[in-house]
């Protein structure tokens, strides 16, 4: 780092904190104003920020490690979860826009009624805010700390680098994000998500090409990967007719493990229906159709634009680095040793923005709950828009010094997130089931949650059901929950009607699952279920299409390109004709 790399990243850091504090005034009138942006984001700003949320500083390194360990097939763990935002795109965002929540977790007591729906959303509101807000915080400032480490960048600057130290200086780039976003609000969280979005892309892009450069061209880099022996880094899928068998072990993934992606993963965790921070963006978009529009960008950004420069970059370090033991480490490899002065400041910067957007979501999207879910429902229920703005602020401050004393327990938080991740597979069939059934109660939800509690434990943290295999241990919790929230549900009685037709009537789900209510209140559904769900198979088809087409034409796959550019064509002009039907 030189004093240009330092220039640069002090003017991105100033640049950020204007901007933020320039945007004040908008989330100072009410609580609507402060965590969902009044309801008026337009849609491009709201896609481009949740793409924003799903990087972190980490991302790039996770992606690295993924990769050159596993291969590009690896990347279904995460990839897996486009079925899901498909969904939200065509079943939910519509649906959560008519919800009219500030925090998916008011939807509790909007769905289920009584005692129950209380005690469901006061536990859910503490458990986001206090647990996975604080533990997600953390796990940011520690990933933050493993790049200032890596690339060495305060000994640089003339500073002792001792673990606390570095520790430390994270703690003063969060404190920094605090200033806008406990000011601001949402909307000085998305301004900023978007300027950190294009920086971290580019950041990325500059990586990559300053590798494949390197290399001598995307030819001499597919065929270094080609000679690695073991993994076959360049499989897509672990499908393989080779041999007669369907499935091969070249790929760096399992046939159950990718199958447990495919079918399993994405409905079974815990953000099944959007929830969290995408929930957050889509209830503050103008309208149903911006919500529609916000998670379409969304998709594009985060799986067919941002997914290949970490890939090729994760293929390069292992072409250059065949002997690095850490993989996730090759990233900022590439940019020690390939950047020169100014680039390597505005790819530092970028690192920075990653980080700095991921934990003003965190504190944003936690503080809304703690403060509307828990203060505002159980304390202060009369609070006026000047108490509740404070209160949002406050809770800011609370839940940015619990990520800082997480971040000061790094093991502790390690065996925290590995529970987290267990626990958040068991409910989510459930929270989709909530949208197209009745007949599931704030017990079937609450049921799930502690299901998923124990078998996460048992199956992850305190291994006593030791289940090796990755597929088989997310299919065996999806189904062992399952089977708790299933026995649950048909023992215990269903809500009101009174309840029942007051959720149907504000946000009219299609499908036969609320007949009864359609039949009581002669309101007839706003779209059909059906059509919904081709919308979102022809979407799906549209996206891998292109994500896929876009992958085979930089590793020079013709034949990949061919088909997948067939399957989004197809694809596309289905999803045309199904959009028309549904106009």
């Amino acid at each position: 780092m030189t004093g240009i790399d330092w220039a640069i990243v002090a003017v991105y850091l100033l640049g950020t904190l204007g901007a933020g504090l320039a945007l004040a005034r908008r989330g100072s009138g009410s609580l609507v104003d402060f965590f969902v942006g009044g309801r008026t984001l337009p849609w491009w700003l709201a896609g481009t920020s949740m793409a924003a949320t799903t990087f972190s500083i980490d991302t790039p390194l996770y992606v690295a490690g993924v990769v050159g360990t596993r291969g590009i097939a690896g990347n279904w763990e995460w990839w897996s979860f486009a079925v899901a935002h498909l969904l939200l795109l065509y079943l939910f965002a519509r649906l959560w826009s008519r919800a009219e929540v500030v925090t998916d977790n008011e939807l509790s007591e909007i769905r289920y009624g009584g005692r129950p729906a209380a005690v469901l959303r006061g536990v859910k509101g503490f458990l986001f805010a206090i647990v996975l807000g604080s533990i997600g915080i953390g796990l940011a400032m520690l990933a933050m700390v493993k790049v200032i480490e890596a690339l060495e960048i305060l000994p640089s600057a003339g500073i002792a680098a001792g673990p606390s130290t570095r520790l430390w200086t994270v703690v003063g780039v969060a404190a920094f994000v605090l200033v806008y976003s406990g000011i601001a609000g949402l909307w000085g969280v998305v301004v900023t998500d978007f300027i950190q979005f294009v920086l971290g892309l580019l950041g990325a892009i500059l990586v990559a090409v300053a590798a494949v450069s390197h290399l001598g061209g995307l030819g001499a880099l597919v065929r270094g990967v080609e000679a690695v022996e073991g993994v076959d880094l360049l499989a897509f899928t672990p499908l393989s007719f080779d041999g007669g068998s369907m499935w091969s072990a070249a790929a760096g993934i399992s046939s159950t493990t990718f199958l447990a992606y495919v079918f399993v993963q994405w409905w079974a965790f815990r953000r099944s229906d959007g929830g969290g921070e995408f929930v957050q963006r889509l209830a503050a978009a103008r309208s149903e159709a911006d919500a529609e529009k916000a998670a379409w960008l969304f998709n594009i950004l985060h799986y067919v634009l941002r997914t290949w420069p970490w890939v090729i970059v994760a293929l390069a370090a292992v072409v250059i680095y065949p002997d690095l033991a850490d993989r996730e480490l090759g990233y900022p490899r590439l940019m020690l040793d390939f950047l020169p002065a100014g680039l390597l400041g505005l790819v530092v910067a970028s690192l920075v923005a990653a980080f700095m957007s991921t934990v003003s979501t965190l504190i944003n999207w936690s503080a809304s709950y703690l403060t509307n879910d828990v203060y505002i429902r159980f304390m202060r229920p009369d609070a006026t828009d000047r108490e509740q703005v404070l209160a949002g602020r406050v809770a800011s401050v609370v839940v940015t010094i619990l990520g800082a004393a997480a971040a000061f327990q790094a093991e502790n938080v390690t065996t925290l997130f590995r529970l987290i991740i267990a626990v958040g597979t068991g409910p989510g069939a459930v929270l989709v089931l909530r949208w197209f059934w009745w007949r599931v109660n704030a017990w079937t939800e609450l049921a799930a949650m502690v299901a998923g509690f124990v078998i996460g434990l048992s199956t992850s943290v305190l291994p006593l059901l030791q289940i090796d295999d990755f597929g088989l241990r997310i299919t065996a919790t999806a189904l062992l929950s399952g089977a708790v929230w299933i026995a649950v549900m048909w023992l215990t009685p269903p809500e009101d009607d009174a309840t029942l037709e007051a959720f149907y009537r504000r946000v009219r789900p299609g499908g036969p699952g609320w007949a009864r209510q359609r039949a009581a209140t002669g309101v007839p559904a706003a779209h059909p279920l059906g059509l919904d769900l081709a919308r979102s198979a022809a979407g799906l088809a549209l996206l891998f299409g292109v994500m896929f087409a876009v992958g085979g034409a930089l590793l020079l796959r013709p034949g990949v390109v061919a088909g997948n550019v067939a399957l989004a064509v197809v694809g596309g002009l289905l999803l045309r004709r199904l959009n028309a039907r549904a106009a």
